[in-house]
């Protein structure tokens, strides 16, 4: 085939073809303006294939020298931006294959032996994914770090927790942030799990039924970094489990942010006033000026939708699918491509509204979360937080917790009606609902007492959460 054929992208199998691909159709299945994102995956693979294949003594040591250097030049021209993608080569593969033999000739058609465009592509996106998987982890983690440092600001602050929205019991500002670190600590573990099953080689399968040249797969693997080969032509060329796990796992990372970003708009909230974000992730009304808006934390529950959509539509496409590849692939590498994108750019930013700015005349980092801890503590105040605690204090006075919890219930109602907290009853009208309360009752119904016995492992006591902030420090070291 010459270099002008092979620069025509319906050329490339033009023999079996009596008239050429129409311009709509051109246009409908080519990919090469969105896949060439994975042009340097496809030199880093492409590479890799040429050396073993000298190796093996299929092509000449001249063939992959004259490769190399086309290659380095390619990539070269791809990162200054001299590059020419062209519709008509449809995609990233025959883009720079078409390059190559420009450049370097008969040793640039030599380059595809042994291999198909549908084990390339399945190697590119998993080399591509692998890569992004790496920074979304690092991203990951200094969100935790992020977290922790707020955290271990806040320990002694008193949050009101909720269940249902409604007030529950006292809990540590810094405890609940930590309950943040553990979803993505757990989203950390899920990224390395997928990308082990991710970092995988597919190249060798060839078009399905792998390849009548004696191929080492096992050395590409090595050349690449990848932890295995796929042991199935067929599944090779066709599975795309692992950025449908990938999508899954960014979908529940999307899932974590947007509660983590409800709870910073109700907090953010006038009727709330718990904390304040930096100016810049904020923004204001056209209309009225006193507005303060949590743009970032809305975008960020309304993407989460959007990756959550991508899943649906990768599970969807490979639904009917039946063995080996299909054209309908193709369309699996927008919705990845953005999930990555969507996610990256997320954590990116919540990395920076949680933990704040690095000031390099101060070495230190501003803004970030800001808490108004008196706000906390006065809704902590506001509930009745502390109900559960003098059911607690009953039932060690000897009293079943059913009685200790209808008892309580009777308290509760008392101070309602007298429009003050419990900690506010006398010990007289206390005694009134059961006789073995005494004046040590006003500890366990303060806030910080209530806190402080809850001083199990995974409990709210400042001392467990101090503890807890010390395991992540080790952790995220």
């Amino acid at each position: 085939m010459s270099t002008n054929q092979l620069d025509k992208k319906s050329e490339a199998w033009s023999a079996l073809f009596s008239e050429p691909m129409s311009e709509l159709v051109k246009r409908y299945t080519a990919s090469v303006f969105f896949d060439k994102r994975l042009w340097l995956a496809d030199i880093t693979g492409s590479l890799a294939h040429a050396e073993m294949l000298a190796a093996q003594n299929i092509i000449a040591a001249s063939d992959l020298a004259d490769i190399q250097r086309g290659m380095a030049q390619i990539r070269s021209e791809i990162e200054a931006g001299s590059f020419e993608w062209k519709l008509d080569l449809e995609d990233v593969h025959l883009n720079i294959e078409a390059r190559l033999t420009q450049l370097v000739g008969d040793a640039g058609k030599r380059l595809h032996t042994g291999r198909s465009r549908n084990d390339q592509v399945a190697t590119d996106v998993r080399l591509w994914l692998r890569d992004e998987i790496d920074l979304i982890s690092d991203l990951l983690k200094e969100l935790q770090v992020a977290l922790v440092d707020v955290a271990e600001k806040n320990v002694d602050v008193i949050l009101p927790g909720f269940t249902h929205l409604q007030v529950a019991q006292p809990v540590s500002f810094a405890h609940h942030l930590l309950a943040y670190v553990e979803m993505f600590a757990r989203d950390a573990e899920r990224m390395a799990d997928v990308r082990r099953r991710t970092n995988r080689l597919p190249l060798g399968s060839a078009a399905l039924a792998g390849t009548t040249y004696p191929l080492d797969r096992e050395r590409v693997a090595q050349t690449l970094g990848m932890e295995g080969v796929c042991q199935n032509s067929l599944d090779g060329v066709s599975d795309r489990d692992f950025a449908i796990e990938f999508t899954a796992a960014a979908s529940l990372c999307m899932v974590h942010i947007s509660r983590f970003s409800e709870e910073l708009i109700l907090w953010m909230s006038q009727n709330f006033g718990f904390v304040k974000i930096a100016d810049r992730f904020t923004t204001g009304s056209s209309i009225m000026p006193q507005k303060k808006n949590p743009d970032v934390p809305e975008l960020a529950r309304g993407k989460t939708g959007r990756v959550v959509g991508h899943l649906m539509g990768l599970i969807t496409l490979m639904k009917g699918q039946p063995l080996a590849y299909n054209k309908d692939n193709q369309e699996d590498k927008e919705p990845l491509f953005d999930t990555v994108d969507t996610l990256k750019d997320t954590l990116r930013i919540f990395c920076e509204m949680v933990g704040g700015q690095l000031n390099p005349a101060t070495g230190q980092k501003e803004g970030g979360i800001t808490v108004n801890a008196q706000a906390m503590e006065a809704a902590a105040n506001k509930g009745y937080a502390t109900a559960t605690d003098l059911a607690d204090y009953l039932v060690k006075k000897g009293l079943p917790f059913r009685d200790a919890h209808e008892t309580v219930a009777h308290a509760v109602k008392a101070a309602t009606s007298h429009n003050c907290d419990l900690s506010e009853l006398p010990l007289t009208v206390l005694q009134g609902f059961n006789a073995s309360i005494e004046k040590d009752v006003y500890e366990c119904l303060s806030l910080r007492g209530s806190l402080n016995a809850r001083n199990t492992l995974g409990g709210t006591a400042p001392a467990q959460v101090k503890a807890q902030i010390a395991r992540h420090r080790v952790r995220l070291a």
